[in-house]
């Protein structure tokens, strides 16, 4: 019985053994293709090749997290954004340590920059501090992602208000062009109006002019009635001169127009200051990515 137990022991002693030495393998194996990865890439640049390489090293190891790093950033390289950062979240689920997950996350950071989704960086950033919170160029690009994200979210909200400001330009406008119909239309009929009191007037001059000669001519028939009536003639029929209308200055702007005026040369201004902040913000560049 006593023998049977030894046996059974080093029976299992034999088969860890084994395992242990199969998975040193498998390790092994794993690293020569992440090598074969790096070399044609750095060395010819032969990216397809070498994301062969690095998938079968993968796919050999898949708890080993220094292959999808390498991918990640191979994919980085190339400006495949999306596939990077699949590659950078499953390198930190398998990372082991905090180093290999403080550059998971700030590489994953650098891709969301790329891709301007600076909310998603500046939360990327974070995870990196936490896991080395004294790696001063993931506290930098932690800030500049903090300083685009709210330069980002300025501009949406400017956008919307400049939207409804051109609406109520337009509104604005609309009413002021109506106002002015509604007035030339007020002026139209205050002439007709005047036009009209002016022939009553008229007609009203006529009938006491001619009832003046009537008279002279009763109490005066006489070479001196004639001249009466000679100079009452001359003055029949002269209407009553017209009341001038007030007329609107050519060239003169309400105090909406100056309004508006004022808006848009305040709109240019902000803009020209946006285009100059811009250009400031694109001179700060993010940290670059860290190699394992």
């Amino acid at each position: 019985m006593r023998n049977l137990l030894i046996i059974l022991l080093c029976f299992q002693v034999g088969i860890t053994f084994s395992q242990e030495e199969d998975r040193a393998e498998i390790i092994a194996e794993a690293d020569r293709y992440v090598a074969n990865g790096n070399e044609v890439l750095q060395k010819d640049g032969n990216f397809p090749k070498a994301e062969g390489e690095y998938r079968k090293a993968i796919s050999k190891n898949p708890i080993d997290a220094v292959a999808k790093y390498n991918l990640a950033n191979a994919y980085y390289n190339t400006e495949k954004y999306d596939e990077a950062n699949n590659r950078y979240v499953e390198a930190a689920k398998t990372a082991t340590t905090k180093k290999e997950k403080h550059k998971a996350f700030h590489n994953q950071g650098n891709t969301f920059m790329e891709q301007k989704k600076y909310k998603e960086a500046v939360e990327a950033y974070k995870n990196a501090l936490r896991n080395n919170p004294k790696d001063d160029e993931t506290r930098y690009n932690l800030a500049l992602a903090k300083k685009m994200l709210e330069k980002q979210q300025n501009e949406d909200k400017g956008g919307d208000g400049d939207k409804d400001k051109d609406q109520n330009k337009d509104d604005n406008k609309d009413k002021e062009n109506k106002d002015k119909k509604d007035g030339e239309n007020k002026e139209d009929k205050k002439e007709g109006g005047d036009e009209k009191d002016q022939k009553g007037d008229e007609g009203e001059d006529k009938k006491d002019e001619k009832g003046k000669d009537e008279e002279d001519k009763q109490d005066d028939p006489n070479e001196d009635g004639k001249e009466k009536k000679k100079d009452n003639k001359e003055g029949e029929g002269k209407p009553e001169e017209k009341k001038q209308q007030p007329q609107q200055v050519q060239g003169q702007l309400s105090p909406q127009q100056v309004k508006s005026l004022l808006e848009a040369m305040n709109n240019e201004e902000r803009k020209v200051q946006d285009k100059i902040n811009a250009k400031k913000a694109k001179g700060a560049k993010t940290k670059t990515e860290k190699d394992w």
